[in-house]
């Protein structure tokens, strides 16, 4: 019990820490191209990694009678 816990605290962490990684690539990105970034969700696109997250796991999945249900709703958070 006390590794599953420590497993998602672990991967919890993984995701914000891509997802502020994300936002700051974006940001230089705006600042080499000289335009302001992305900054259209939340206070200065604080909110933009979040909202692609719940987008990218919001997709309609395709599903058959023989898959692998728990595989296939893990596999974008891999």
């Amino acid at each position: 019990k006390i590794f599953m816990t420590n497993y998602i605290i672990i991967m919890i962490c993984i995701l914000i820490s891509v997802a502020f990684y994300t936002i700051l690539e974006r940001k230089i990105l705006g600042y080499m191209q000289i335009r302001k970034g992305p900054n259209k969700v939340g206070f200065l696109g604080m909110f933009q990694p979040f909202s692609d997250a719940l987008k990218l796991f919001n997709k309609n999945i395709i599903s058959t009678e023989m898959m692998n249900i728990m595989l296939s709703y893990m596999m974008p958070a891999m």
